[in-house]
């Protein structure tokens, strides 16, 4: 949706190169009308059982436009809605998942309590087009730690210590963040850049591209870490902690009645953390579009309503998503800074190679 917002608008505005659809449109076209009729087709041709509210979300901000230049824009939006959807209709997004066959040596991921799905989720999206990157598997970080290495065993007291459910460790805002950080992570994000927008008045050009460069990344970086998670196919704390007699490492326990203090844990192997990768992302592309890493925010949670907290930084922000996930019981360490390696690489490319100033020489 993203992608077609950014081209249509540019499509009129004209300063940046497209990211699919080169189409030439005269700039008197309504950039407003072209961003709300990309978004409303994209989103009606996936998801056409809701097209009752979406069709009222169409009126209501074209409602708010003028006359001029508002049916150009519709029809730009359109028509480079299609051409995105059209280039996009065989990218594996639809194929069914792979059924996953569970490994049974120490260290292979397995189906999670309290739960315990049969099935992990997106085993597919490894196979699924990048949007960007040249290939799911082009910044795929190396292995975990072995299972007998000083540095899982740290990793592995950790977590058992912080992450458990009622930790008598953790503090009370450790508990906290861990719980708060527990929901769709691209979300946050998304809510982040738009409290970034507000204060520095983007126009709708400078958005379009904002949000495009965010959720490009975004979408890249998924298929990266899926692809490392059934390429690595890592235990999650949970069962770790409950199976340590068999890891062959001396320095640590097994608690076989162990839970995280989140209670159920994300159904994909651990490493490396999605957490990690797309809030790395996130900090990464606000922090180069705005051009600054200082900046006073505040995120509210998906999870817990009406919670928020405040931060500095875009980084800031992302340190504390990341070390979250251990306090919520469901990594160990060296998930996320992998993590963050994979996200920094995924945003760099593409902002890096994406959606660039017509001036910038390559």
């Amino acid at each position: 949706m993203h992608a077609a917002i950014y081209d249509a608008v540019n499509a009129i505005d004209g300063t940046h190169k497209p990211y699919l659809v080169r189409l030439s449109a005269s700039h008197f076209a309504s950039q407003e009308a072209a961003a709300a009729a990309a978004a409303h087709e994209v989103l009606l041709k996936l998801y056409p059982s809701f097209q009752a509210a979406l069709d009222d979300q169409l009126q209501k901000a074209l409602a708010q436009l003028s006359n001029a230049g508002r049916a150009d824009g519709i029809q730009i939006g359109n028509t480079v809605a299609d051409r995105i959807l059209a280039l996009r209709a065989n990218d594996g997004s639809n194929a069914p998942p792979i059924a996953y066959v569970f490994g049974t040596a120490a260290g292979d991921y397995q189906s999670t309590p309290p739960n315990f799905p049969k099935q992990p989720q997106f085993t597919h999206w490894s196979r699924v087009t990048p949007f960007a990157l040249e290939a799911a598997d082009q910044f795929r970080p190396g292995g975990p730690p072995k299972l007998t290495s000083d540095r899982y065993a740290d990793a592995f007291d950790q977590v058992k210590s912080l992450g458990i459910a009622n930790s008598t460790t953790a503090t009370a805002d450790e508990a906290l963040t861990g719980s708060f950080w527990n929901g769709a992570i691209q979300n946050y994000w998304n809510e982040i850049a738009q409290t970034a927008s507000l204060a520095h008045n983007l126009t709708t050009a400078e958005n379009a591209r904002l949000f495009a460069l965010l959720n490009l990344s975004f979408a890249d970086a998924v298929i990266a870490f899926y692809d490392a998670k059934y390429t690595y196919n890592f235990w999650r704390p949970v069962t770790a902690i409950r199976e340590a007699a068999t890891d062959g490492n001396p320095e640590t326990e097994a608690d076989p009645n162990w839970l995280p203090e989140v209670t159920n844990t994300t159904p994909d192997p651990s490493y490396p953390g999605a957490h990690a990768v797309i809030s790395a992302a996130g900090a990464e592309v606000l922090t180069s579009f705005f051009r600054k890493r200082h900046f006073a925010f505040d995120v509210t949670s998906e999870v817990l309503a009406g919670v928020t907290r405040s931060f500095t930084s875009f980084p800031a922000a992302a340190e504390e998503a990341t070390l979250s996930r251990i306090f919520a019981g469901v990594h160990f360490r060296f998930d996320l800074t992998t993590g963050q390696r994979l996200g920094d690489d995924v945003a760099d490319f593409v902002v890096d190679n994406f959606l660039t100033s017509r001036d910038r020489d390559d």
